[in-house]
């Protein structure tokens, strides 16, 4: 498979520069190579929408010189949130700065002026490093499953399902939204028929709820007559 393939049509990119015509000449370029790109031209100009919706963003470009807030409280915030790759864009090229804002969670730094090809070529690394990750964790908000290690964690505290638990979890979670009789899980889990044991279902999801809460999430919901599915 090529490096290209390895990159999910128009991943979406989030822009965060004052300078409008540089934003529009990184957002026209990056456009024109398969991105969808979004742009904010100051540090709160609708930042709070895309904080509540950071799990639909595939990596970020921040500045750090911005007019009303500083890129380095922007990066604070969205590591609050979500693990999107964030590259930094700046004029400013201190080891101190770099430093510090590798401390709050940036994966990349870049230093104005540079060409365009460089972003593009660090862009497509980063991309194509998490579609490998994505193979073997789901990151659903505040939620990581490890689909290899078969361990969750919400915000990197581990929850301790039992093997049932944890599997109800993950075919939920991997299909996501589309809802699930009890007996349709108690048979996908325990691979055989579920219709004189799907109460088993009711009391493992009871369980595992209760593990949720304890961490401040709740992310299967019931679909009252039919069953249960994972909120997107």
């Amino acid at each position: 498979m090529s490096a290209e393939e390895l990159i999910r049509p128009k991943a979406r990119i989030l822009l965060i520069e004052d300078e409008e015509k540089l934003a529009e000449t990184l957002a026209d370029y990056l456009g024109m190579n398969e991105y969808q790109v979004v742009c904010a031209f100051t540090g709160d100009r609708g930042l709070e929408l895309f904080y509540d919706r950071m799990h639909e963003l595939d990596l970020i470009l921040l500045d750090i010189m911005l007019p009303d807030i500083s890129g380095t409280e922007i990066l604070k915030e969205i590591r609050k949130r979500s693990r999107v790759p964030v590259i930094m864009v700046t004029a400013r090229d201190s080891v101190r700065d770099q430093l510090q804002n590798f401390e709050n969670g940036a994966d990349d730094y870049l230093t104005k002026p540079f060409r365009i090809g460089e972003l593009r070529a660090r862009i497509h690394a980063h991309l194509r490093r998490e579609h490998r990750e994505k193979h073997s964790t789901l990151n659903l908000d505040k939620i990581r499953i490890d689909l290899s290690a078969k361990t969750i964690c919400v915000e990197d505290q581990p929850v301790r399902f039992t093997k049932s638990e944890y599997q109800i979890c993950q075919y939920l979670a991997m299909n996501r939204g589309q809802v699930f009789s009890k007996e349709q899980i108690y048979e996908k889990v325990f691979s055989f028929s579920g219709e004189s044991d799907s109460s088993t279902i009711s009391t493992h999801v009871k369980n595992i709820r209760a593990k949720f809460q304890k961490l401040g999430v709740q992310p299967i919901a019931t679909v009252w007559g039919i069953g249960y599915k994972w909120e997107q």
